[in-house]
């Protein structure tokens, strides 16, 4: 199943990349794995899935140990300060960071383990009560709270759209988001690169692609419905 899903996701990709006159390799796809077992997991490792997502720290520290050690792994959830202290070193980037109190904590860690950390800043484009994310109009000032951090990269921005019936919906949320990486990326703030675009998921990455997403997580569309009972 895995394999039939990521070969119809992959050709997806392609044909959203050809209608925005993009290169394929613009896009990195990342297999969303929350609440799916490592036996799945490799099902899309032994696919060339190097990327992959977690919601929760300690589902991602425990499939960390128990997978192979040449995956991206990414922490996409929202994460708890106290909770900084278990990922740092073993995530390629955070995309979640959406106060500067997180990003402060982050730094912490960093410096305990004596590296950088990569990061995204989390905005909450359509201001859904119900989820997590800086404000667009206060994002550029996240940005530079969290530059002056030594011990984190910002590579750019992720936003998590609404579920919508309509992917086409989710298109002015998804621009609004590219817009202010392109606005922000123009202030050559230190510290700052707006090179990461994590916006879309199973029912509307092909829409986010096309205005502009650089990684795309997609759950889902690779390993069918989540499991809640786990």
């Amino acid at each position: 199943m895995v394999s039939d899903n990521l070969k119809i996701v992959e050709e997806n990709i392609q044909k959203a990349c050809d209608r925005a006159g993009r290169d394929r390799s613009e896009v990195t796809l990342i297999a969303v794995s929350k609440t799916k077992p490592v036996d799945m997991l490799m099902e899309a490792y032994n696919d060339g899935i190097r990327t992959f997502g977690e919601n929760k720290v300690q589902e991602l520290t425990g499939k960390i140990e128990e997978m192979p050690d040449d995956i991206s792994w990414h922490m996409i959830g929202h994460l708890q300060r106290n909770k900084v202290k278990y990922i740092a070193g073993k995530v390629a980037l955070i995309h979640s960071v959406d106060s500067y109190r997180l990003a402060e904590e982050i730094n912490v860690q960093a410096k305990k383990h004596g590296t950088v950390i990569p990061i995204l800043i989390e905005v909450n484009v359509a201001q859904e009560d119900t989820k997590f994310g800086v404000k667009l109009e206060e994002t550029e000032d996240l940005v530079r709270e969290c530059a002056a951090l030594d011990g984190i990269s910002i590579k750019g921005l992720m936003t998590i759209a609404p579920f919508v019936e309509n992917p086409e919906d989710n298109r002015p949320v998804f621009k609004a988001l590219k817009d202010k990486s392109v606005d922000i990326a123009s202030k050559n703030i230190d510290n700052v690169t707006m090179d990461i675009l994590s916006m879309g998921m199973t029912n509307d990455y092909q829409i986010a692609i096309e205005e502009g997403a650089t990684m795309v997580r997609v759950g889902t569309g690779i390993f069918g419905a989540r499991n809640y009972n786990i």
